[in-house]
């Protein structure tokens, strides 16, 4: 199943590769795509993701996390 969520805050290709960082850590994700241009994350579950999980990593690293979806 495809997920995606907001990332506010992201300004250049350094943001994008920090995020992809991040998010690449968290379980479950794969298949991940960060977009500059839409500002936001999208990924497949490998297994089932926690989002909390994933708000927390960009929030953890400077950025704000926005809206989800399935």
């Amino acid at each position: 199943m495809s997920k995606s969520i907001e990332v506010k805050g992201m300004s250049c290709q350094h943001c994008v590769a920090s995020v992809t960082d991040a998010l690449n850590k968290v379980p479950g994700v794969k298949d991940l795509n960060v977009s500059l241009e839409d500002a936001k994350a999208t990924f497949e579950e490998d297994s089932p993701v926690d989002m909390q999980k994933v708000k927390d990593a960009i929030s953890a690293i400077g950025f704000e996390p926005g809206a989800t979806a399935d």
